[in-house]
């Protein structure tokens, strides 16, 4: 998060962007948690997935995109991308005014705020685990708390491919969550803004290895918390702009499920094309 003070003035609409389309859990938990707020979210469609890119293009991409989102006069820009937020937060400051509130530390934070005192667990992808920016973020907290991680790349492609209630996607949640049982484990971060369409299956499993005591910590819903704090009420009709930087066309049935869950309506949310690519 910027070191921007706390303000309940500020004005214009939020900015919210990912590489691609997990982000809109993101948006959509703002929304939910500030109804009448204007938003303006942006997907890099055509460059997705950051993972792979090195942290110099990651920065790159980045400082486009809050460009962009900045043409809105935005109060605050929302990095729903745990790649930016793991390797670029840094690099987006620039001495702006602009408050920039990445989904990391929010869901550290509501994590060590959830835990009675155990171990805490992070699911997330390879990119994000080999970054150990929860790890890290956990640590700024509570120096001695213990934190494992587990990759869980395969969650991904089956949220994507619509799964996320298959049995094959139990199967899957079973192995990977299967090292955790006896661990102690008192709570589980979601650490991919995709997850939150997982939630009824991880609940289940969780339930099942680690036990119905252990709290699920959904970063998309600590970062509306943060930005609800930051922004306070906001006084607009709630009116939604959708930006992808790839044909739109493909896009609008994944992009429907991650903003309404995965019974969404195509027609709900409409994404417009823009080019955000910037010579630097």
């Amino acid at each position: 998060m910027s070191n921007h003070p706390h303000s309940g003035a500020l004005q214009g609409p939020i900015g919210v962007f990912d590489s691609g389309l997990g982000g809109l859990t993101v948006a959509s938990a703002v929304a939910a948690a500030l109804p009448g707020a204007d938003m303006i979210y942006l997907g890099d469609t055509a460059r997705v997935p950051y993972g792979n890119r090195s942290p110099a293009t990651v920065v790159r991409y980045a400082r486009n995109n809050v460009a962009f989102l900045k043409t809105f006069d935005v109060s605050l820009v929302v990095v729903a991308c745990n790649t930016v937020s793991a390797h670029a937060l840094g690099g987006l400051a620039d001495g702006d005014l602009t408050p920039i509130i990445g989904v990391i530390r929010p869901g550290a934070r509501a994590a060590i705020e959830a835990s009675a005192g155990g171990p805490i667990a992070v699911l997330g992808t390879r990119g994000t685990v080999k970054s150990n920016a929860y790890l890290q973020a956990v640590h700024e907290l509570d120096p001695r708390r213990e934190v494992i991680q587990i990759p869980c790349p395969l969650f991904v492609p089956l949220v994507e491919e619509g799964w996320a209630d298959h049995a094959v996607t139990r199967t899957v949640a079973e192995s990977y969550l299967a090292p955790l049982a006896g661990s102690g484990v008192d709570t589980v971060i979601l650490g991919c803004t995709h997850y939150p369409l997982l939630t009824a299956t991880l609940r289940q499993t969780v339930d099942e290895i680690l036990g119905p005591h252990v709290a699920l910590v959904d970063s998309a819903t600590a970062v509306a918390q943060a930005v609800r704090q930051m922004l306070g009420p906001q006084p607009g009709i709630g009116q939604r702009r959708f930006f992808v930087t790839d044909e739109p066309s493909r896009t609008a049935d994944v992009g429907a499920r991650f903003w309404a869950g995965q019974e969404a309506d195509r027609d709900e949310i409409e994404f417009e094309h823009v080019d955000v690519e910037v010579a630097t």
